[in-house]
């Protein structure tokens, strides 16, 4: 018993630990240099996977310092020299039932939080905004069908980047949306497998083409959170980032005014023409 209470401590301060230094390692909206750990998360289903995610640490750690101290044991008390006269147990009906029964008990604490957050991200809420992604070789085109208009996103090269924008993922339209609002995401490819990921809001699905997948996000700050396709989709795989925008309602409103102006004579040949001078 002491020795299990020992190891108990010492999984909590190791996982304490990887939590202290989860802020330093992970950053908010885009990779950080030596990151180990998930990103920064801004929306519930992300905040739950941190959450499942340290949870299975410390399952983890104490099945691992359990199985050690049990081979340890076993070493030290029962080598030939300490032991020489060896049991000849055949069975033991208390331990037949504890190593079927503990496994069950931790499979079923892994299962229920496991199936919770399965739930969370699979059934979509009543939806405050509605965006439909697409994706196409190699870039993404975004529609607000509620404001019937469309644009294309393209990543910026290095001469056309500001200097707080990070490179291989700032673009040149962003998704726009207002802050503490469902967002519903429709996804669909125009012509391979794609995927649509942003790591801080804890969402990746695939865009496949001819049949529509759906997700959801509720940012709950506001500020720029990049993702990546997350689906081998050729040779510019690596050069189609996602770049969405949360901002204030009046700040979307604003912005959703200007768009519906600026894009609605757009019909998408632009990017088309842009990839064409490659």
């Amino acid at each position: 018993m002491l020795v299990l209470k020992r190891l108990a401590a010492l999984a909590a301060a190791v996982v304490a630990g990887l939590a202290v230094g989860d802020a330093a390692w992970a950053g908010m909206g885009q990779p950080s240099p030596w990151q180990i750990n998930f990103q920064g998360s801004v929306t519930p289903v992300m905040e739950y996977i941190h959450w499942f995610h340290d949870w299975l640490l410390v399952i983890i750690t104490l099945i691992t310092l359990f199985v050690l101290a049990l081979l340890v044991i076993v070493v030290v008390k029962f080598n030939a020299r300490a032991n020489p006269n060896p049991s000849r147990t055949t069975h033991n009906t208390l331990l037949e039932v504890a190593w079927t029964l503990v496994p069950v008990i931790v499979l079923v604490c892994i299962a229920v939080p496991s199936f919770k957050l399965l739930f969370l991200q699979t059934v979509l809420p009543p939806a405050d905004l509605t965006i439909k992604a697409t994706g196409k070789q190699w870039y993404w085109s975004y529609a607000y069908p509620d404001s019937n208009f469309e644009f294309d996103s393209l990543m910026l090269k290095d001469n056309e980047r500001k200097p707080d924008q990070p490179r291989l993922l700032a673009v040149d339209n962003e998704i726009v949306v207002p802050v503490n609002k469902n967002v519903r995401v429709q996804v669909i490819g125009a012509d391979v497998i794609h995927a649509f990921a942003v790591p801080s809001f804890g969402i990746i699905i695939d865009a496949v083409p001819g049949r529509l997948n759906e997700t959801w996000f509720k940012a709950t700050r506001e500020g720029v959170y990049y993702g990546q396709c997350r689906e081998l989709c050729g040779k510019d795989h690596a050069f189609m980032p996602i770049a969405v925008r949360v901002v204030s309602e009046r700040e979307f409103a604003t912005w959703l005014e200007q768009a519906k102006r600026k894009y609605a004579a757009i019909d998408g040949t632009r990017a088309a023409n842009i990839l064409a001078a490659k």
